[in-house]
């Protein structure tokens, strides 16, 4: 049975959405006979405007082989319109819980009720290791109070014991085969059972792979346990890149590609002025910084961040939805207005599946890359040499040409004087029935015309076309009003046109 109960009453001001963290008084425990276990349950109360985190430290003392925390909390009725009870879950060690997640070691948002971590194994979400002793901290997330506020229960168990050993985590190679200097299909913001996803990692590789993509990236929601989860899933034809995605109550953002096991915290909202700081971080771990679905209605995922720091925004999330094309027209906008000091940002798009029927692959980001690396991939993503496809059937070309032979494709820049004549060539093939290319530049859309075997083209001057950009398009509901387009089966980043100012 559980041990002492205590009830933690938080008396806190009402102004929903504090920022900051709480630490209760703590919890402790003595040393026991090896073989044995013993448990302590906390039962507290968080009204609205409960901070973001809240800590219940426990005093673990030594001897301990494995620990494990459930909890529960009540989901009372709302009014209508109102947010209901939602808390999420993770620990930290003995090396505390300061900002950059030194003593992390692991969450699981609100996916799981209980976790367990020994030396051997942990929950998925979790890092196995010595359950070490001194003060851990059980992290609570107060995602949402509901108006009558939120009653929650936390047991913590250690069982005591020799500690055992850490498997050392297989993490995946940098690079496979590939096919040389070649167009490659990625899906690079996905979720397994390592945070809130369904599928296995062996579930998603096989998604990936019947979707016909050359790589996918592992990025589970604030935490990277998934790292070492994909042996064997790889080989010379299909590459796994390791990353997470940072979630934020402001916004989630990609870490895209970056050293297996390297962890970065979430643990901050835009007014602090500490993204910057992680930014730097992704990139010093060899990664880039992808704004995910930036127009997403659901509470906390809108962006607030801005985009000073990305290296690529992710347009277009899953099935296309109206948020996808706010995301297309914001990003647009800042092609030609980029954040101060820093040149236009890539637009890419991802699947974010996390279970069927949700499908991996939908849509794809396909890259130019000298090879199928981390490396190569990442600079083609960075340079904006690529485009994004509702699946493997649709294959874009977009080049522009000179009348003196020079020529530029996606994400490269024509260098011609501001009055040459330049001819834009587009090349489809797969693209549904009924489809139409759209030919944009800073202006809008200049040209549109329906999709055929045939290349089509149109010719402008640098001087009229900073850049030009492609869309394909399914055929308008019937009934949409006129002129409006009908969702998006692939798009591209620019082509640049004429000489690069400064």
């Amino acid at each position: 049975m559980p041990g002492v109960e205590r009830r933690d009453v938080l008396r806190m001001s009402a102004v929903a959405g504090a920022t900051g963290a709480l630490t209760l008084s703590g919890v402790s425990f003595a040393r026991a006979a090896d073989g044995s276990e013993k448990s302590r349950t906390v039962k507290g109360h968080l009204p609205t405007g409960a901070p973001d985190f809240v800590y219940l430290p426990v005093d673990v003392p030594s001897g301990v082989r494995e620990i494990e925390v459930a909890y529960t909390y009540d989901k009372p009725s709302v009014p209508e319109g109102t947010k209901e009870n939602a808390l999420d879950i993770g620990v930290f060690d003995e090396r505390g819980t300061a900002l950059g997640g030194r003593g992390f070691r692991g969450w699981s948002g609100g996916a799981r009720d209980r976790f367990t971590i020994s030396a051997e194994k942990a929950t998925p979400g979790y890092l196995a290791g010595p359950v070490r002793a001194g003060t851990w901290h059980i992290a609570l997330g107060p995602y949402t109070v509901a108006p009558q506020g939120m009653d929650y229960e936390v047991t913590v168990t250690l069982r005591y014991g020799p500690p055992g050993t850490t498997p050392r985590p297989v993490h995946p190679p940098e690079r496979a085969r590939g096919r040389g200097r070649a167009w490659y299909r990625g899906d690079c913001h996905l979720h397994t059972v390592y945070s809130d996803g369904k599928r296995t990692p062996a579930q998603a590789a096989a998604a990936a792979r019947e979707a016909g993509l050359d790589f996918i990236a592992t990025t589970e929601h604030n935490t990277t346990s998934g790292h070492g989860a994909w042996e064997g899933l790889w080989d010379e034809e299909f590459l796994i890149l390791c990353g997470e995605e940072i979630t934020t109550r402001n916004g989630h953002v990609v870490a895209l590609g970056t050293d297996p096991g390297r962890f970065f915290d979430w643990r901050y909202r835009a007014g602090e002025d500490r993204f910057p700081r992680f930014a730097r971080q992704v990139r010093r771990a060899g990664g880039l910084v992808v704004p995910a679905h930036p127009n997403c209605p659901f509470v906390g995922c809108q962006w607030k961040f801005g985009y000073a720091e990305a290296d690529a925004i992710e347009v277009w999330n899953g099935p296309w939805t109206t948020d996808d094309e706010l995301a297309v027209a914001a990003w647009d906008n800042m092609l030609t207005a980029p954040p101060q000091g820093r040149g236009p940002v890539p637009a890419m798009g991802n699947s974010d599946a996390h279970a069927e029927p949700q499908k991996v692959g939908l849509p794809q980001t396909v890259v130019l890359a000298e090879d199928l690396s981390r490396q190569a991939l990442l600079e083609g993503i960075r340079a904006g040499r690529s485009y994004i496809a509702e699946s493997s059937e649709i294959s874009l070309s977009l080049t522009a040409h000179s009348g003196h032979g020079e020529h530029a494709g996606i994400g490269e820049r024509l260098a011609v004087r501001p009055e040459a004549e330049v001819t834009v060539r587009l090349e489809v093939s797969g693209a549904p029935a009924g489809a139409t290319a759209r030919l944009l530049t800073d202006e809008g859309e200049m040209f549109a015309a329906a999709v055929s075997d045939k290349p089509l083209e149109w010719r402008t001057t640098a001087s009229l076309a900073p850049y030009v950009r492609a869309e394909i398009r399914h055929r308008p509901p019937v009934g949409s009003p006129p002129d409006l387009p009908g969702a998006m089966a692939a798009m591209t980043n620019p082509v640049w046109l004429g000489h690069r100012e400064g």
